[in-house]
């Protein structure tokens, strides 16, 4: 029963089995920040326990997987999302962007989030929490540079 529920949270209810899982878990990242974004405490919950569960079974999903950071544990890619969109109320064109830049860094992992990730078991997390802050600066950059021009 433990194995099969870590399985089920780490995959995001069985996404990171499918092909392109990683950018699914995204993209039900995306659906929750629109059913939830004009609440925010609720908002903030969800992120807070999504990224508690994560750093709390990561380390056993990959145990389970027997794979260090296997592909099929998504929940640090969903958690990445819902902190990548956390901030800033967005039109549907920002949502695109910001869904962009943080899958972008998510592959290319940038200082720190390259050395983060070969911690066991929490680095699975803690890079795509890297990724979603710099995804959160780059946007914020954005937003200062748009109304400086404006």
């Amino acid at each position: 029963m433990r194995k099969t529920l870590i399985k089920l949270i780490s995959s995001i209810f069985y996404l990171g089995y499918l092909p392109l899982r990683g950018t699914l878990a995204s993209i039900l990242a995306i659906g929750v920040y629109l059913i939830f974004k004009n609440l925010i405490y609720p908002y903030l919950l969800i992120i807070t326990i999504s990224i508690l569960l994560g750093f709390f079974i990561c380390g056993e999903a990959e145990i389970i997987y027997k794979e260090k950071d296997s592909k099929r544990i998504v929940i640090d890619d969903f958690c990445g999302m819902l902190s990548s969109l956390a901030f800033f109320p967005k039109r549907p064109e920002e949502i695109i962007g910001i869904f962009l830049i943080f899958r972008i860094l998510d592959f290319l992992k940038p200082y720190p989030a390259d050395e983060v990730e070969e911690i066991s078991g929490k680095g699975v997390m803690l890079d795509d929490l890297i990724a979603a802050l710099y995804t959160n600066l780059i946007y914020l950059l954005f937003l200062l540079l748009k109304n400086y021009f404006q």
